[in-house]
């Protein structure tokens, strides 16, 4: 009987797993009130003081009986019951893949809590340092920050669906964390604050059925959430759907009076055609601080576009 070699068996022992970067569960990394995951993404070429981008995971869609089809990307379907994981997530997007190119860390944020929808809902969450799923991401960013001597400068925050909803919450509650976030398919901040819950099951929906605000009214939500405070205000991108009936396009035209206000910039010029022929960009001020993006035709949840997003953020030029 022949052997192999054994130092041929160890080479291919590698090569098969691969020891590449990947998605790593963190289990502690500082204050977690509502008991939330944390995963991470380095990749193996860090950038000398690494940007970092939040994704913040998506929830439920479409809904049939139990199930819920989500569109993570363009033609890119899963089933799920009615509820998104950080692992879907991270899968879901290229990020990854940018994350490689360009040197930057993702943190990709899970709930087990709400049918895995995020808490928009609560003052906790709505009130900087007052605890809710938003200080355990926050305390998420200020772990990996010091782990990996990231640029404080450079935080980002992006999310489809609740994970949007709780991008804007983010940007609300922590303007002091995120330099700029992206919001597909989601809502204004405040806009679920004092529902019982913030799920497509929950019995008020008068939210993600287009809650109308005052451009002013909007942005005291935003003020109120963080008292006294007058640093940066986070830049925002807004993106939804026009034919989504699970969140309705009314609720980024409501995202985008609160952050027009908060950001003092007003809608400049329509472009047609931008990122592509079904949708609309639209560009307040000189684009700088916020842009919107309605796409004709599309669903829950509009697609990610990660060069147009990156962008955005300064990441890539």
């Amino acid at each position: 009987m022949l052997f192999p070699n054994p130092s041929l068996l160890v080479l291919s022992v590698f090569v098969t797993l691969g020891f590449g970067a990947s998605l790593v569960q963190v289990k502690d990394f500082g204050g977690n009130p509502t008991k939330i995951n944390m995963y991470i993404y380095v990749p193996d070429k860090v950038a000398a003081n690494p940007a970092i981008i939040v994704a913040v995971s998506i929830t439920a869609s479409r809904h049939s009986g139990n199930a819920c089809f989500t569109v993570l990307s363009a033609n890119v379907p899963q089933m799920h019951g009615c509820g998104g994981s950080a692992t879907q997530w991270y899968s879901g997007t290229k990020l990854p893949s940018y994350a490689d190119s360009n040197g930057f860390i993702l943190i990709y944020p899970g709930t087990p809590n709400q049918s895995n929808c995020w808490d928009v809902q609560n003052p906790a969450s709505l009130t900087h340092g007052q605890g809710g799923d938003a200080l355990g991401i926050v305390n998420m960013v200020k772990y990996t920050l010091t782990k990996y001597n990231g640029d404080s400068a450079r935080v980002y925050v992006m999310g489809g669906s609740s994970g949007a909803m709780m991008t804007n919450l983010l940007a609300g509650s922590y303007p002091d964390i995120f330099e700029a976030g992206a919001a597909f398919s989601g809502v204004a901040h405040a806009c679920f604050a004092g529902a019982a819950g913030a799920t497509p099951g929950s019995a008020n929906q008068t939210c993600a059925q287009g809650l109308q605000h005052t451009p002013e009214q909007w942005g005291s939500f935003v003020r109120n959430s963080y008292p006294g405070y007058t640093g940066r205000r986070t830049r925002m991108m807004i993106v939804h759907g026009q034919a989504d009936t699970l969140v309705r396009p009314q609720c980024a035209i409501e995202a985008l009076k609160q952050w027009s206000n908060v950001l003092d910039v007003t809608l400049t010029k329509n472009v047609t055609g931008v990122p592509s022929s079904a949708y609309t960009q639209q560009i307040y001020g000189d684009g700088t601080k916020l842009q919107g993006f309605f796409g004709a035709g599309v669903g829950h949840i509009a697609p990610v576009n990660e060069p147009l997003m990156l962008k955005f953020f300064g990441i890539t030029s």
